[in-house]
């Protein structure tokens, strides 16, 4: 039964859970403080990691591409598994778990313990993402194809709710330690990370109750692995059939690597390009998940006047325009000024993008399986984008050249977004509009 209320209210809790691994592990308190803390002998920004001297913001970007690079090539074969055994659900509960612990474990990062630390973050990206997975999943199976939309926004405003949440407690115990008996920025920064854990695995409680699993097939012979291999080829080779599904996937990927790459190195482009404080980045990012919720219901709406791929080529092109002024940018009202717009934008295009390819699958029991194509689409996007961005910076030197090439990874994606039909029509998937 599709658009029960406490299901769906139960999905967007997931959001609520898991966001605040976003807001304060990626894009604010963890990132500054990993600029602070992870420093040489001599102060220094260039450490050793494994037996290599590297830049610390190098190191953050790299280790950021390598946990979604190993999340691509797991996830397909888990949710193809998922889908066979009828185990969504478990899958999920893992992959949360695993980042939730080690969001916990933080709490030990120290200057001395950098590589703890760096592994610590690197699984923390690969539960959050993997779980990430199988909660998108459910959006088709809980809801109809004309609430896509809405509920995709609605989750994703859930989580901006939540993280905001949790974001100002870490942020008082942070600016005020000497309420909670004197304790340093440090170890209240430490503390934020124990709180994200506990977080996480606590509000999941509520998704995991509530979310149905998935049908176990019945297929004669073979083993879980085997079979969720025929289930990956199977659905593979439906994916081939659907030209639109792949020419979003394509696009998807392409700007993509922008949005998200944008998302993980600000606060560091922020710290180290501008030198702003760690206070202001932080009040920065907080600012941005408060204006991405309206952000969110806004290209819902715009998607319901004008259709999905025209609200998300009206997204692009707000994207290019942030990058243009992004590599101009020298002041902290500016930065503040440029995040504020990021904020309005980041919302709505996640949200649209994943209630879109929601629209271009088939209705099928194979969710897990197709939101994986969808899930290796985005991490190799996140990767490649992460790594770009760091090589750029490694051999040039400036992060604003780093810029330059986001810049034109959203026009190629605006470009590549233009050869799909929108379709505004509901109850006719898009797959069925005529493919030109």
């Amino acid at each position: 039964m599709k658009n029960v209320p406490r299901t769906l209210t139960a999905w967007t809790i997931y959001d609520w859970a898991n966001s605040v691994h976003s807001l304060v592990i990626v894009s604010s308190i963890f990132p500054v403080y990993f600029s602070a803390t992870a420093l040489n002998e001599t102060g220094g920004p260039v450490i050793d990691f494994l037996g290599i001297s590297i830049k610390n913001s190098v190191l953050f970007s790299y280790t950021v591409s390598a946990a979604f690079l190993f999340t691509a090539l797991l996830s397909p074969v888990c949710s193809a598994i998922a889908d066979y055994s009828g185990r969504k659900k478990t899958f999920m509960k893992f992959f949360c778990y695993t980042g939730a612990i080690s969001c916990s474990l933080l709490y030990f990062f120290t200057q001395e313990t950098t590589t703890f630390a760096v592994i610590c973050f690197w699984l923390s990206l690969i539960g959050w993402s993997g779980s990430i997975v199988f909660y998108n999943s459910y959006l088709p199976d809980i809801a109809t194809e004309d609430q896509f939309d809405r509920v995709s926004a609605r989750g994703f405003s859930m989580g901006y709710i939540g993280s905001v949440a949790l974001m100002i407690i870490n942020l008082l115990v942070i600016l005020k330690g000497e309420w909670f008996g004197n304790i340093s920025e440090a170890m209240a920064s430490r503390i934020a990370f124990l709180t994200v854990g506990l977080w996480w695995i606590g509000f999941a409680q509520i998704p995991f109750s509530r979310l149905p699993d998935g049908s176990r097939k019945a297929t004669k012979g073979g083993n879980y692995l085997l079979n969720g291999f025929k289930e990956l080829r199977h659905v593979w080779t439906e994916l081939q059939d659907r030209p639109l599904a792949k020419r979003f996937l394509i696009a998807f990927f392409v700007y993509n690597m922008g949005v998200q790459t944008v998302m993980y190195v600000a606060t560091i482009f922020g710290s180290d390009e501008l030198k702003l404080p760690g206070q202001s980045l932080i009040i920065t990012i907080l600012l941005i998940q408060l204006v991405a919720i309206p952000g969110a219901y806004g290209f819902s709406r715009l998607s319901e006047r004008l259709g999905n791929t025209y609200a998300l080529m009206i997204a692009v092109v707000i994207w290019i325009g942030i990058c243009a002024c992004a590599y101009f940018v020298q002041t902290e009202s500016q930065f503040f000024a440029l995040a504020a717009v990021v904020g309005l934008v980041m919302g709505g295009i996640q949200s649209l993008s994943r209630s879109t390819y929601s629209k271009l699958i088939p209705a099928t029991n194979d969710t897990a399986s197709y939101f994986s194509f969808y899930d290796v689409t985005e991490k190799l996007s996140i990767v490649l984008g992460t790594l770009l961005y760091g090589l750029i910076e490694q051999l040039t030197g400036s992060m604003r050249n780093s810029i330059l090439a986001l810049l034109i990874l959203f026009i190629v994606g605006f470009v590549l977004l233009w050869r799909i039909p929108s379709q505004k029509i509901y109850g006719v998937r898009l797959e069925n509009a005529e493919v030109s």
